[in-house]
């Protein structure tokens, strides 16, 4: 293998987070290159560092991207290093433990050899680190899910909004294999990927029973989206402010009695979350701390006689 290359730009402490979870303008690179953030010093805990891995060195339209990735760093240049020989891949790899959420199981490629007998296994590669399970946020999710399966929760119609790599959608038709599922991401670099890890996980895609139809789409502004409504189950681990400003919208879309799963919101973004919901009829069902993220399980509440709806967004 070839030297690599490193790249390093400054980054806040939000944008660390942010890049935990989504590293769409990537994914699709080949090879695709690393992304680790770490804090600088205990002491400034606001700065932080993203270093990118490449195996090549990156050319001025990628640093360009990655500049991209992080505002604040802004007006600054980026630090460009050459390496000795290593498989960066790997290092990440082997440092993404497996995670066990419930019955789930997921695991990069490095790990196959650990898979359990028994249990619901995905395999998400480190490279596509948004949505792998090991951000807070997103083994939340797996894990209000894996609950929800456990309570006798039964759901036929499925929405995950914000998909990523496909994880939660994954997951879901995993636990309700008759039910009809859609997925959708902003970003059409990230709904290639989830249909390539669709493929690696043996998940079927269409519109039928038991399969994922995956659409190109902001919220909820897609024809198939709207098509496919009411949903009895909606996720959405996005940000706080797309959640808040999509309350109506999910409410429109989600049925009477129907469940809502919320995250990708810190803590003290909860309240304003929950209230925003509130107005649109959903009660909160439940509230799960990881880290400093919340996610949110909402109940919509069902019509009563006298009660005037929401007009549709």
């Amino acid at each position: 293998m070839s030297d690599s290359w490193k790249l390093t730009l400054p980054c806040t402490r939000a944008e660390a987070e942010i890049l935990k979870e989504d590293i769409a303008p990537f994914a699709l690179m080949d090879p695709v290159p690393v992304l680790m953030t770490s804090e600088i010093e205990a002491a400034r805990p606001d700065e932080w560092r993203l270093d990118i891995y490449f195996e090549n060195e990156p050319e001025p339209q990628t640093i360009a991207m990655a500049m991209h990735l992080v505002p604040s760093a802004a007006g600054t240049e980026p630090e460009i290093v050459e390496l000795e020989d290593r498989d960066w891949v790997a290092v990440s790899q082997q440092g993404l433990e497996p995670i066990h959420e419930g019955r789930f199981f997921v695991h990069t490629p490095i790990h196959r050899d650990e898979v359990p007998d028994r249990g619901l296994t995905f395999e998400i590669d480190a490279g596509q680190a948004f949505g792998t399970g090991h951000h807070e946020t997103t083994a939340g999710c797996l894990a209000v899910l894996d609950g929800l399966k456990s309570r006798g929760r039964r759901y036929r119609n499925v929405a995950d909004i914000g998909t990523g790599t496909g994880l939660l959608a994954f997951a879901a038709l995993a636990l309700w294999p008759n039910a009809r599922g859609i997925a959708s991401d902003i970003d059409p670099l990230a709904i290639e990927v989830a249909e390539r890890n669709a493929a690696i996980n043996t998940v079927r895609i269409g519109n039928g029973p038991g399969r994922l139809e995956m659409v190109v789409a902001a919220g909820l502004v897609h024809r198939r989206l709207r098509a496919r409504a009411p949903y009895d189950l909606l996720i959405a681990n996005i940000l706080a402010g797309p959640l808040i400003d999509l309350a109506r919208p999910f409410a429109n879309a989600v049925s009477p009695g129907g469940t809502l799963i919320l995250a990708g919101l810190l803590d003290r973004q909860a309240e304003d979350v929950i209230a925003a919901y509130r107005r649109q009829r959903f009660r909160r069902a439940d509230r799960q701390n990881r880290g400093e993220w919340s996610i949110l399980r909402l109940e919509k509440r069902r019509r009563v006689r006298g009660h005037r709806p929401a007009s549709r967004a």
